[in-house]
């Protein structure tokens, strides 16, 4: 199969070539290619009641021919024509059942024969499990009985899947609610229609800003799609396989019932529907449906959502994020905003929580008002729930005491802390699934206790543990720290009052696997091999220094396996992704941990360890904005710091050679990757993977800048390497899935950067990979990116060529430029 490529450079021919070549797909050295094809570790589950285990093997990567199936991209969905579900998936292909805690072992037998298993779900009470199934020409629902580790199909149901979560299981464990695609709906509409007129969009004086979005709907023809695939039928589906229609079709997004299985609350979109908005932005109805399928309650139409300010903590107006309580039967609750939807507005109130108990014609009671953005609530007893809020303008993070029986207007701060001070951030409040399969807190026997897990971050690095608090007197008591030479992380609480909890353990040698905690002793559940023990034992170090304004800096820095200090600095291949921070305390805390077991995705760049670079992996690049400055007001300034002072530190530790260096990054990476070669001459070679390069093209907002384009031209100028593309003289690889469907990084972002570079004479090579979205998927695709990169590494950075003064950057970018 040929691969299309979009390229101005062979490595077989001059560098004045400008011509578009076709090109067959390539394989790096066989080193990389055994790390790319390494089993991936398989994805595991736990029973709520801790008796079992499940572990599903994974799928390897995709086939080109796989990944270039039918899509139909649409009002931000992408779905598979052929079997109405997600087009983009990663799926299981067998499940095995472990019996806790005497490790027995059971294949799960009577599996499709070539399983693509997705939405795995527990039964409430853990003696089924349920999954979908796709194959060809639909989505099927599967029933496992666990106790004889057996599986069936649930016959005559095709799931529609479009909106991803296909089904729910009802709280008495003897039926799901699944939407189904609609029977006799009939073929498709056709989509080579003439249309009867122009497609027009009109506004009448009104703002409506819109950020950057990609696969929207475009023209009529395109809504008729939209309906056809994305209507769907709620169908109550027992355990035997008899089925009962609720309500009626729609273009249902979700359908969940009450904790005591008597209703149904039921979110349909429609129309009119927009042409610069997603499917997420639509007008919704919101009912609560009676378990026979009559209605119950019309709750609320929320129009469509064209008017909501661009900033990260802005709403709608009106009710919003409809659910049940957790802890009751019937009882809904939502938030409403108070503020316009603009936490901007100086108001005392920016959010209150209302609840409506069952048969839902009483009157509303109110739960909360939160002077923040309202975040969601965790739901324990009767007495006990928290709040959560934010703000994004300063990163304040703030949780609440509410007692649902008696909730007071202003509830009690639990936590009042910056979502980036992560040394004192005081863990996640545990939960495990109640009877009714609904997620509650944690809270013992005694009902007055929470269970927190936290990261803990620390200047040693993180260090994650679980502290038992007394919600009444606010004391901690620390159960557990991970500790060295591990790195330990809790991912599932069994049993509070006798300490019993499931961790994930791994260190810089052993891969991760799973133990259960029974205070102190320690009982292993897994034992997957090292993937990666062709490579041996990599050598990595966590590197701590600082830039000149004394921000504190981390990265980590791998070296080949055979490395010896004698050896010498080495060709050395860097990566990074920059983050905005208000606080620049908050910027210089360590992130990550020495004990971490290195894995290699096909985004990493620890793989030219095998080639001989040395890696400096994950370089903290802050861009910090303190007060009333923002961070990106000294963007470039900022960026050119971070990198020139983890190259100076690689130097220091002599392992790295300033002279040979190159840059790499994926989306923002890209973005910063770019910008690096504008305003440095810092790097030998640079590779941009999926970025965006002009931010006029993203002109309400983009990654962490609120403000618009015309709010900060000089900000979105300044920040768009697009406008130095004469400046850049370094060599830079521009590669591209055809297909990204993250907003903003359109492929026409690197199309007119390539040429740009190209019409003025850079060095550049553009590489387009086929049906590839923001994240790459097939093997042919990953395989050809990563001998792409390595080729140019080893042209440009390893043993390049002589360069002259005409090849060297002209460093007349301001005080940005450092030589």
């Amino acid at each position: 199969m040929k691969l299309h490529l979009l390229t101005t450079l062979a490595f077989a021919c001059c560098t004045l070539t400008v011509a578009a070549q076709d090109a067959f797909y390539q394989q790096p050295p066989k080193a990389i290619v055994d790390l790319v094809e390494a089993a991936p570790t398989p994805r595991v589950s736990f029973a709520s009641n801790g008796q079992w285990m499940l572990m599903m093997d994974v799928q390897d990567m995709p086939t080109i021919e796989e990944l270039s199936q039918p899509e139909l991209r649409i009002a931000g969905l992408r779905l598979n024509p052929r079997t109405n579900g997600p087009s983009r998936v990663s799926y299981s292909t067998s499940l095995r059942l472990k019996r806790l805690p005497d490790g027995k072992e059971l294949l799960v037998q009577g599996l499709p024969k070539t399983a693509r298993i997705s939405e795995v779900g527990w039964s409430p009470d853990n003696t089924k499990i349920a999954f979908t199934n796709t194959t060809d020409k639909h989505v099927e629902l599967w029933l496992v009985d666990v106790a004889a580790a057996s599986a069936r199909l649930v016959p005559n149901l095709f799931l529609n899947s479009a909106f991803g979560d296909s089904y729910t299981w009802t709280p008495d464990s003897k039926s799901l609610l699944a939407t189904a695609v609609v029977g006799g709906r009939g073929e498709a509409p056709a989509t080579n229609v003439a249309p009867t007129g122009p497609i027009v969009q009109e506004n009448t004086g009104r703002k409506a800003a819109a950020r950057t979005y990609q696969d929207l709907l475009k023209n009529p023809a395109d809504e008729r799609l939209f309906d056809y695939y994305a209507t769907a039928q709620v169908v109550k589906v027992d355990i035997t396989g008899r089925m009962q229609p609720l309500g009626s079709p729609g273009v249902i997004e979700s359908a969940k019932p009450s904790p005591d299985g008597r209703f149904v609350l039921v979110k349909t979109r429609h129309r009119p529907y927009s042409y610069t908005l997603p499917v997420s932005s639509f007008p919704q109805r919101v009912d609560v449906l009676n378990i026979d399928g009559t209605l119950a309650k019309k709750l609320v139409d929320l129009p469509l959502a064209d008017n909501v300010p661009i900033a990260f903590d802005a709403v709608p107006v009106g009710p919003r994020g409809h659910n049940w309580r957790a802890d009751a039967p019937a009882t809904l609750y939502w938030a409403e905003a108070q503020d316009g939807g603009n936490l901007k507005k100086d108001v005392p109130v920016h959010d209150k929580v209302f609840m409506l108990a069952a048969p839902f014609d009483g009157t509303t009671q109110l739960l909360a008002e939160l002077p923040l953005r309202y975040r969601g609530m965790q739901w324990g007893t009767s007495t006990l729930a928290l709040a959560n809020g934010y703000r994004w303008a300063d990163r304040k993070e703030m949780t609440w005491i509410v007692n649902p029986s008696a909730p007071t207007v202003t509830p009690t701060v639990l936590f009042d802390h910056s979502s980036q001070d992560t040394y004192h951030d005081p863990g996640t409040p545990a939960q495990h699934r109640n009877a009714a399969g609904y997620p509650v807190l944690f809270t013992g026997k005694s009902g007055d206790a929470i269970y927190l897990l936290g990261q803990g971050s620390s200047p040693e690095g993180d260090r994650p543990f679980v502290d038992q608090m007394n919600i009444k007197t606010r004391q901690t008591e620390r159960w557990w720290r991970s500790a060295a030479p591990y790195y330990e992380v809790p991912v599932a609480m069994l049993d509070a009052d006798r300490h019993e909890f499931v961790t994930r353990r791994e260190s810089a040698t052993q891969p991760p696997n799973y133990y259960l905690r029974q205070n102190s002793r320690l009982v292993p559940l897994t034992s997957f091999p090292n993937p990666y023990a062709t490579i041996g034992s990599l050598k990595k170090q966590v590197l701590q220094y600082k830039r000149p304004d004394g921000v504190a800096l981390t990265a980590n820095l791998y070296l080949p396996p055979n490395y010896k200090k004698e050896d010498g600095p080495l060709p050395t291949l860097m990566e990074a992704y920059p983050r905005e921070y208000k606080d620049k305390n908050d910027a210089g805390q360590v992130s990550g941990s020495p004990y971490t077991f290195t894995r290699f995705g096909w985004s990493s760049p620890v793989f030219w360890v095998t080639q001989g670079y040395a890696v400096m992996q994950g370089v903290s690049i802050p861009i910090v904005g303190e007060g009333t400055k923002e961070p990106n007001d000294t963007y470039t300034e900022q960026l050119v710091a971070s990198a020139k002072a983890a190259i100076d530190e690689g130097a220091r530790l002599g392992v790295v050679d300033p002279k040979r260096v190159a840059v790499m990054g994926h989306s923002y990476g890209a973005f910063m990757t770019a910008n690096l070669l504008a305003h440095s001459n810092l790097f030998k070679a640079g590779i941009a993977r999926s970025g965006a390069y002009n931010r006029t093209l993203t002109p309400f907002g983009f990654q962490a800048e609120e403000r618009t384009y015309w709010q900060a031209p000089q900000v979105y100028q300044a920040m768009s390497p697009f406008n130095y593309a004469d400046k850049i003289k370094t060599p830079i690889l521009l590669i591209h899935g055809e297909a990204d469907n993250n907003s903003g990084t359109f492929p026409l972002q690197s199309e007119r950067f390539y040429n740009a570079l190209k019409g003025h004479g850079a060095t550049v090579r553009y590489v387009v990979l086929p049906f590839e979205a923001h994240s790459y998927a097939a093997r042919e695709n990953i395989l050809h990116m990563l001998w792409e990169m390595n080729s140019w590494l080893d042209k440009y950075v390893k043993s390049p060529a002589p360069t002259t003064s005409s090849t060297q950057n002209t460093g007349d970018v301001g005080t940005t430029n450092v030589k």
